[in-house]
C-alpha cells in the first residue's frame, strides 16, 4: 500500500471566507450575523452552556419561532452560498495528482465547529475522506431536534487520534483508545499538515507539530496580525494569504512539506524494515554476500 499523507483543515476563514452560517442562515433569520451571534453567545453564559451547543440550540429556537423547518435540506441549501476562497474548488485534485506523483495518497479531513449539513451543501464535500464538524440529530420528521455532534476547539484533537489510528467512527472509542503499536498506525502523526486561521485551531496546530507533523496558518487582511503572532509565538511552521490557486506562496510550499513527508516516510520504511530483518536475521544472511 502507498503511504498516506493526511491534510486537516478547520472551514471557516480556512476554506471560506467567514463564519458559515453567515452567508445563508442567519439571513433567512432575518438577522444579521451580529446579533444572531450575540444572542447564542449570551444564551450559552446565562446557562453555563459550552458555546457550540448553545449556537446550535439558538438555531433550533430562533427557526420555530418564525416557522422555518430546520432540516437538512435547508441547511445543504444555506452551503449553497458558501463563498470559498481562490483556487479551493480545484485544490484537492492538484494536490492529490501531486502526491500520486510522489508516490503517496493524500486524504484530506475536515475538523471544524461549524456545520457538516452546510458544508455538504458547498459543493467540496466528497473531496474529504470525512467530515468532523458539529451535526444535528434530525426526529423521524426530518426535523433538527439534538444536537449529534459538538467539536470544539479542544475536542478537535481527538478528531486527529481517530485519523492517526483509522478509527473514524465517532462511535467507535473501544477501538480508539485501544492500545496500537505506532508501526501498525494508518496514517503517523509526522505524515499530517494541519492547515487553520487562528487561536481556535492552537490545539491541533500544538498536537500536530508536537508528535513531528506540520502546521500552517492563512490568514485574510481582517486578521493577519493575530497570525503573524502565532508564527512569532512558534504555534504555527507557517503562515499565508487564504489563496490556494496553483503557484501561490501557500500551494509551493504544501509542496514542498508533501515532497519532504515522502521521504521521511520510505526513510522510516527503511529503518523498520532493516529493523525487523535483523529480528528474523535474514540481515545477516544478505551480508554474506557482501
Amino acid at each position: 500500500m502507498k503511504p498516506v499523507i493526511a491534510l486537516l483543515y478547520d472551514f471557516d476563514k480556512t476554506l471560506c471566507t467567514t463564519d458559515m452560517e453567515d452567508y445563508a442562515f442567519i439571513p433567512a433569520l432575518g438577522m444579521t450575523p451580529r446579533a444572531f451571534w450575540d444572542l447564542a453567545n449570551e444564551f450559552g453564559r446565562e446557562n453555563k452552556m459550552d458555546g457550540l451547543l448553545a449556537y446550535m440550540y439558538t438555531m433550533i429556537r430562533q427557526c420555530r419561532r418564525r416557522g422555518i423547518r430546520l432540516d437538512r435540506a435547508f441547511l445543504r441549501r444555506c452551503g449553497e452560498a458558501v463563498t470559498l476562497f481562490p483556487g479551493v474548488r480545484d485544490w484537492f485534485g492538484r494536490i492529490n495528482a501531486f502526491g500520486a506523483e510522489l508516490g503517496v495518497a493524500v486524504e484530506h479531513y475536515v475538523l471544524s465547529s461549524g456545520l457538516r449539513e452546510i458544508i455538504e451543501g458547498t459543493g467540496i464535500a466528497h473531496e474529504f475522506k470525512e467530515i468532523y464538524a458539529c451535526e444535528f440529530l434530525y426526529d423521524e420528521h426530518g426535523d433538527a431536534s439534538w444536537p449529534k455532534l459538538d467539536v470544539n476547539f479542544t475536542n478537535k484533537t481527538q478528531f486527529i487520534y481517530r485519523i492517526n489510528k483509522g478509527v473514524l467512527d465517532v462511535s467507535d472509542d473501544r477501538a480508539l483508545n485501544s492500545s496500537m503499536p505506532d508501526d501498525s498506525k494508518r496514517i503517523p502523526f509526522r505524515n499530517m499538515l494541519y492547515i487553520g486561521d487562528g487561536l481556535s485551531d492552537v490545539p491541533c496546530m500544538k498536537m500536530t507539530r508536537a508528535y513531528g507533523g506540520q502546521a500552517i496558518a492563512v490568514y485574510q487582511d481582517s486578521n493577519r496580525a493575530a497570525v503573524e503572532e502565532l508564527l512569532c509565538r512558534d504555534r504555527v511552521n507557517f503562515i499565508f494569504p487564504a489563496d490556494y490557486r496553483a503557484g501561490t506562496p501557500l500551494d509551493e510550499t504544501v509542496r514542498d512539506i508533501l515532497r519532504h513527508m515522502a521521504i521521511s516516510d520510505r526513510l522510516a520504511e527503511t529503518h523498520t524494515c532493516q529493523v525487523r530483518k535483523i529480528g528474523t536475521g535474514e540481515m545477516a544472511e544478505q551480508e554474506r554476500w557482501f
